[in-house]
């Protein structure tokens, strides 16, 4: 049982069903109905009871659902009590993210690490995951956020969330919010070589393929030339939630197969986490549950206008 499971039942138990949790938190519904039943099986208890129409908390469930507010409550108290208390002087901390990741989760968590982490100096590089694992590897960083990383190496990987790649394009292509499978092989893209990677390896399973006109490893000169018109791209779906005129775009669902990310929290398995980098990585936690619940890894949610005069 670890504070995540907690986060999970508590999601749960809030929205009444398993798919409206995995919503909440980001996760797989399969992943979310594993977690709930190896949880009941560790308590020895029923914790939930299944309906047609969702689920609803048990005697026992009820009672563990009070708890499991006070533990995580509590939890959040220690953290607040380490930070303030643990650090006399300056502990830096490194940590690295991928460019589709960096702006949407840098400025929360240093503004967050700001507010209650006095004692930490945070910074940030950022790179693709094949860059940041060696990076980590090497201790240039001390964790970073990365993209399906493969096994093989001295590396422990924390599951974060999937995120559902989208099928990017300008109005004037005509695309609507469900794309056919099959359509996908006569649309023009833009792709970098992580993510095409990704998806072609998911579509060959369906006998499909991509018509990837260039490959540019820059994921703000994907986002500019999507929306100068020409091209589409298909990317996680967080990139394009934030772009200047969203009433210029449509992000497309691709029928019969879900294209997905798996994001996880990468460290060295080798050596033991200091004070400093355990605090920090449940800040990154944190972020990943603050943002997953605003919706920004999700279809549900429509695009946000930026402020005026807010670039690329």
């Amino acid at each position: 049982m670890n504070l995540r499971t907690l986060k999970y039942f508590i999601a749960i138990a809030d929205a009444g069903s398993f798919t409206g949790a995995a919503s909440t938190v980001a996760i797989a519904q399969p992943a979310l109905t594993r977690q709930m039943r190896e949880l009941e099986t560790e308590l020895g208890v029923q914790l939930l009871e299944r309906r047609p129409r969702g689920v609803v908390l048990t005697s026992a469930g009820a009672t563990f659902y009070a708890s499991a507010r006070r533990i995580l409550a509590e939890a959040a108290r220690v953290r607040e009590k380490l930070a303030r208390s643990q650090f006399a002087g300056k502990a830096a901390v490194t940590i690295g993210a991928p460019p589709t990741l960096a702006r949407l989760l840098l400025p929360g968590l240093l503004e967050t690490c700001s507010h209650t982490l006095e004692g930490i100096e945070l910074k940030s590089r950022e790179a693709f995951t094949p860059v940041l694992l060696e990076w980590l590897e090497r201790g240039v960083i001390d964790m970073a956020v990365v993209t399906n990383p493969e096994g093989g190496r001295a590396l422990s990987f924390q599951p974060l969330l999937s995120e559902p790649f989208a099928l990017v394009s300008h109005r004037d292509m005509g695309l609507g919010e469900l794309v056919q499978i099959h359509q996908i092989a006569r649309i023009p893209l833009l792709m970098t070589s992580l993510h095409r990677g990704i998806v072609e390896e998911q579509l060959r399973i369906l006998g499909q393929s991509l018509n990837v006109h260039w490959e540019i490893d820059s994921v703000d000169a994907i986002r500019e030339l999507v929306c100068r018109g020409q091209w589409a791209t298909i990317m996680p779906i967080s990139v394009f939630k934030d772009v200047t005129e969203p009433a210029r775009l449509t992000l497309s669902e691709i029928s019969s197969v879900q294209l997905n990310r798996h994001l996880a929290l990468a460290t060295r398995a080798d050596s033991s986490a200091t004070p400093a980098v355990s605090l920090v990585q449940q800040l990154i936690e944190g972020e990943f549950d603050r943002l997953s619940q605003d919706g920004r890894f999700s279809f549900k949610a429509s695009l946000r206008p930026r402020l005026p005069g807010a670039g690329l």
